[in-house]
């Protein structure tokens, strides 16, 4: 299998310094299994990657945490309580603004941002791939068990082949990891890869 550099995109989901970076208020519940995988070098190598071979990359960003979120929904979900706890993503500050790793380059889309775990949910992001002529995603980022696995269903839905990157990504604990690859990705996704795989294919 290839992919089509015209039909294929990389969702690049929730770059964050508050995920990615030493100090990220988040960094430290994924630190262990992101360092395991080598979850850093393998998101430089997918990008670099996609932007060489002509691969549209688009990020797909967590909401951007501001006072008020939240307190007046009816059904806040328990993701959503303790990310507001601990203000993960927060508007206009270094943890809520992607790594420098990992700026948009000119021509790339930046979706809205979910509220959720699913990039598509109450987003642009379908639009946006519908506009750009792209039959496949490629998931990479946070966190495979919530994000990355609830934006790959919704694709999968929705008509697109959808590809998991599984050391490109990161959870919580080994887990959770295995219950996103092993257990999960294979009821929705299409094709699981390592990046190694990935790059071989890509372009």
């Amino acid at each position: 299998m290839s992919y089509d550099a015209s039909t294929t995109a990389i969702l690049l989901v929730d770059p964050y310094n508050d995920f990615l970076s030493e100090g990220g208020k988040v960094w430290p519940r994924v630190k262990a299994v992101a360092e395991e995988v080598n979850l850093l070098d393998h998101l430089r190598e997918v990008v670099a990657a996609a932007r060489d071979r002509g691969v549209k990359v688009i990020f797909v960003p967590h909401h951007r945490w501001e006072p008020g979120d939240y307190v007046s929904f009816d059904f806040p979900t328990p993701y959503q309580l303790g990310s507001a706890k601990v203000q993960a993503f927060a508007k206009e500050t270094w943890g809520g603004t992607f790594s420098d790793d990992f700026q948009p380059q000119p021509g790339e889309v930046v979706a809205h941002e979910h509220w959720g775990s699913s990039g598509f949910a109450n987003t642009d992001l379908d639009l946006q791939l519908k506009q750009h002529g792209i039959r496949r995603i490629v998931l990479i980022g946070l966190v495979a068990n919530t994000c990355i696995e609830s934006t790959g269903r919704f694709g999968q839905e929705l008509g697109y082949h959808v590809t998991l990157v599984k050391d490109a990504t990161a959870a919580f604990s080994q887990e959770a990891m295995h219950a996103a690859h092993e257990l999960n990705g294979p009821t929705y996704a299409h094709a699981i890869l390592t990046t190694e795989e990935l790059l071989a294919q890509l372009g």
